[in-house]
């Protein structure tokens, strides 16, 4: 299943190959995301992100209600770090 995840911008800036990307925080969580496709996207927005790009912008009332989903699931932790892939694991 994909799923977008909203998070507030909190800095704008290009990266090397000059790709406009902003320091996005989901949660207690800050990601670099692309956000070349949001031209007008400024600090304090927030975005809809999925694999590191920004899909589109979202209101903060959408972006909290959604996080209050994702914590009832228990599955923000998620996010944090990616697990190691167990199959075939044999310990």
């Amino acid at each position: 299943m994909c799923l977008a995840i909203p998070g507030k911008v909190v800095e704008i800036c290009p990266n090397d190959q000059g790709l406009k990307m902003a320091k996005t925080q989901f949660g207690g969580i800050v990601k670099q995301v692309c956000v070349e496709y949001l031209p007008d996207v400024e600090v304090g927005d927030y975005v809809l992100a999925h694999v590191g790009f920004a899909l589109s912008r979202v209101d903060a009332e959408q972006a909290e209600r959604t996080y209050r989903l994702i914590e009832e699931m228990d599955r923000l932790r998620e996010f944090e770090t990616p697990e190691s892939n167990t199959i075939g694991d044999s310990s």
